[in-house]
């Protein structure tokens, strides 16, 4: 091929991205209006049952009313219509989530609004699912898995020099990977291979500004050679993401070797635009006291994160935020007698 094609395929594709840009500004211009159109709806449908008793029969009643005067219309049966009802009474007080609920689908909205509990939760599914672009069934495993939970019982516990932003959790302290659908017992090479083989439903559970650079990445220090078991990009974090994968409990000496991949990265691998590398010692289990200790006398940018092979129920991962609410507003009144 030679310059010319080349210089036209540039040109061609700068065009393509202008009809992809246009087409979802215009889908996300059609969802705005469907999602004010429902408010409006259940509104109107809210105030008649609150004012002249409108009940389900009603609704039953004017859900076969539209589809008769509007055949083949989608959207309308009884049941959507009552969601439509509960959807204005659950944000009618809450003028703040106006934008967010209209940067998402309606699909996401109910699952919202019918999985979380809290404001707070609302909210924060709500800004995550328009900025990761989730689909439906995405946003309903991240809901199942207790990602929210997950990342509160994360708070704090990034080492310095990882950096987080706004609710969005980069780097957790638990991950669900029941995707894998490992059998017991198994092996670290089994563990990596499952992962690779379900890269997409991985980068949904850590996060889609992670970008998958290589398994077992080489890295030559001296006459030594030495591999990283994947490595990532992370867009928004503008670094290297090394993972070291485990099978059992953490152990103080994981640390020192992710180090020294750390430092081999940094000197190596980093372009000077980017910001020093970030390491991830995925383990099966993790003593906390242990994490501590081996954490305690370093500045580090390694996040000692745990798996589960199977989903934790989001009552269990409540509980323990409770437990850890708990044990800080007793160590608060403590301090304070």
């Amino acid at each position: 091929m030679n310059d010319l094609e080349m210089s036209y395929l540039k040109d061609f594709e700068k065009i393509r991205q202008f009809i992809e840009q246009a087409r979802d500004e215009a889908a996300s211009q059609v969802n705005k209006t469907v999602i004010s159109l429902y408010w409006n709806i259940g509104k109107f449908v809210s105030e008649k049952a609150q004012k002249e008793g409108w009940g389900r029969s009603t609704v039953k009643q004017l859900s076969q009313y539209i589809l008769s005067k509007e055949p083949g219309i989608r959207g309308y049966s009884a049941q959507n219509i009552w969601r439509m009802k509960q959807f204005f009474e659950t944000y009618q007080d809450k003028p703040k989530f106006s934008a967010l609920l209209r940067a998402n689908t309606w699909s996401n909205n109910l699952h919202i609004m019918s999985k979380t509990k809290t404001d707070e939760e609302k909210e924060f599914y709500l800004k995550l699912a328009a900025k990761e672009k989730y689909k439906a069934r995405e946003l309903e495993r991240q809901i199942d898995s207790g990602y929210y939970e997950r990342l509160l019982l994360s708070d704090g516990k990034a080492p310095s020099g990882i950096h987080h932003t706004e609710n969005t959790g980069m780097i957790r302290d638990l991950y669900m990977l029941e995707f894998l659908n490992l059998q017991e017992p198994y092996k670290e090479f089994d563990l990596k291979q499952a992962i690779l083989k379900n890269m997409k439903q991985f980068l949904l559970e850590f996060g889609r500004d992670f970008i998958f650079m290589g398994e077992e990445y080489h890295l030559q220090v001296g006459k030594h050679d030495y591999f990283v078991d994947l490595l990532f990009f992370h867009r928004e974090l503008q670094c290297l993401v090394a993972i070291d994968l485990k099978i059992d409990d953490f152990k103080p000496e994981y640390l020192g070797k992710m180090e020294f991949y750390l430092e081999a990265l940094d000197r190596d691998i980093k372009k000077p635009h980017e910001n020093p590398s970030v390491g991830i010692i995925l383990c099966k289990s993790k003593d906390e006291d242990v994490v501590e200790y081996a954490l305690s006398r370093n500045m580090t940018s390694t996040m000692i994160s745990e798996y589960r092979t199977k989903l934790i129920s989001k009552e269990v991962l409540r509980k323990k935020l409770d437990e850890l609410y708990e044990a800080a507003d007793e160590s608060q009144n403590s301090q304070q007698c």
